[in-house]
């Protein structure tokens, strides 16, 4: 019979409590009292002892399941995702009465590895993988395994940074020429692995894909490092050493940092703001991030800026990005400041094909700049060949705000916490 710790409340009368564990149909090795006392006439007698947290009770009695046996008031929708996220932290399933929660499996890996994580779409995690990695391959082998809802039936390897005219050949093959690991290649210049997954969990497991095959090939290439770089809010079936949480500052905190996006923080090793230019919304970002991530985790705000991969100094330029609206300006004046651009447009719509080809039909810039994203190729680029005009990828700077922690040393203690976590016998 499988060991369970079971969540009570003061609401139901100790004796329903007692009989109900009887009945559960579980080892019921210990409780936890989740709040409530209109029940309760001193301490209660619920048959098995009472634990002071979830946390203790796992650590001592290690269950195999935490079973709710609360309910309203004293748990509500919020506070329950919030304990399901505690107990997944601590790798048990959470169930009730109408619903189980499982801890998504991670294979076991056995070189030094870092994940970069996310609580969705659009939050800037190929940035972050992408800046990650070129930052630590300045003295060491890395490479990247990136995992994408278009990524290639097979892994491969592209260990040479790919060119317009080869991501023109990939689109009209029928190919998605904008997939995640295509953008680390061609942005951080690192050897990258593209692998590729179908639906994800609310936890984060993935429904289908092949990045075990994918981590199996980085593990030939015998790297000194491997990056997992991970696809919305979905992550990387690997029992990665150290991981990265990438959040959105515009994302709403109630969503970016509850329901089970509470137990993507507490995995983190390591929080990164991204698109924090507003001082509003990414303080209250960090406060609800701040608390729910473990005591030694910082989180670092930073701001994405365009880095052109060739130069455009002097030039007029229209941008195509998957930036939000309220970030346009500030694009338009870096890339006019830091690269010296002469701005005719920024878009946003990469991802909303008949906005961007409407959008495309009224510039008329010297050079097309593009993130790799979305209709990056299939559509801006063959645009811009079709004009007789060039295109430049771009890549997005992670830079960390003034008083910020130290982002560089922060990834350096990554490496650390990766190669002490590193698993040599793993398979």
């Amino acid at each position: 019979m499988n060991r369970a710790v079971v969540i009570v409340d003061g609401e139901h009368y100790p004796p329903v409590v007692r009989d109900a564990l009887i009945e559960l149909g579980y080892d019921v090795v210990a409780a936890v009292l989740a709040g409530g006392t209109e029940k309760l006439h001193g301490h209660p007698d619920y048959g098995v002892p009472l634990a002071a947290s979830l946390e203790a009770a796992v650590a001592e009695y290690a269950p195999d399941v935490v079973v709710d046996l609360s309910d309203e008031p004293v748990l509500g929708p919020p506070a329950r995702m919030a304990l399901a996220s505690r107990a997944l932290a601590l790798g048990v399933p959470y169930e009730g009465a109408d619903f189980r929660f499982d801890p998504p499996v991670f294979a076991p890996f056995e070189l030094p590895s870092i994940a970069v994580i996310g609580t969705g779409k659009r939050v800037g995690k190929t940035a972050v993988t992408g800046h990650l990695a070129q930052a630590l391959a300045r003295d060491r082998r890395v490479v990247v395994v990136a995992m994408g809802r278009g990524g290639p039936a097979e892994p491969e390897l592209i260990d040479v940074p790919p060119s317009v005219e080869d991501l023109l050949a990939l689109a009209r093959s029928g190919r998605h020429a904008a997939s995640d690991h295509l953008e680390v290649a061609a942005t951080a210049g690192v050897p990258t692995i593209g692998c590729r997954r179908a639906g994800g969990g609310l936890a984060g497991a993935v429904g289908v894909s092949n990045v075990i095959a994918g981590a199996a090939l980085a593990a030939s290439l015998d790297p000194d490092l491997v990056v997992f770089d991970s696809s919305g809010a979905a992550l990387p079936p690997i029992a990665a050493g150290a991981r990265v949480l990438v959040v959105g500052a515009h994302q709403d905190p109630a969503v970016a940092t509850g329901y089970l996006n509470a137990y993507r923080h507490r995995l983190a090793d390591l929080v990164v703001l991204t698109s924090s230019d507003d001082e509003a919304p990414r303080e209250r970002l960090r406060a609800a991030a701040a608390a729910i991530v473990r005591d030694d985790v910082p989180v670092v705000a930073t701001v994405l800026r365009p880095r052109p991969l060739s130069t455009v100094a002097g030039k007029r330029v229209a941008f195509f990005g998957a930036a939000p609206p309220a970030a346009h300006a500030v694009i338009a004046a870096h890339l006019g400041e830091a690269h010296g651009a002469e701005v005719v447009a920024v878009s946003g719509a990469l991802a909303d094909r008949p906005t961007l080809r409407e959008e495309l039909s009224r510039v008329r810039p010297d050079v097309y700049l593009v993130e790799l994203k979305a209709a990056a190729i299939d559509v801006v680029a063959e645009e811009a060949f079709a004009r007789g005009k060039e295109l430049v990828l771009v890549a997005n700077d992670v830079v960390a705000l003034p008083g910020e922690p130290d982002l560089a040393a922060e990834l350096r203690r990554l490496v650390d916490i990766a190669v002490a976590a590193a698993v040599p016998e793993a398979v």
